[in-house]
């Protein structure tokens, strides 16, 4: 299904985020909006959080519908 890929790759991107949080310190996100407080980089940090709740349904789907949509 393409809303899980999509939502599967913004997750990536955040946790990619986070990362550069945790090692550097460095939030590309609020970098590249000009701030974490902007109305963008909420937005962004929004849409990430709904992908990553959308990825934990993923946990739960049986394995052969996984399969299927590919």
């Amino acid at each position: 299904m393409i809303l899980d890929r999509i939502a599967l790759i913004l997750t990536i991107i955040g946790a990619l985020n986070w990362g550069s949080i945790g090692l550097f310190s460095f939030d590309v996100v609020a970098w590249i909006c000009g701030g974490g407080a902007t109305v963008l980089a909420r937005v962004i940090y929004t849409v990430v959080a709904l992908a990553g709740l959308w990825c934990i349904s993923l946990l739960f789907r049986p394995r052969e519908e996984a399969y299927d949509a590919e």
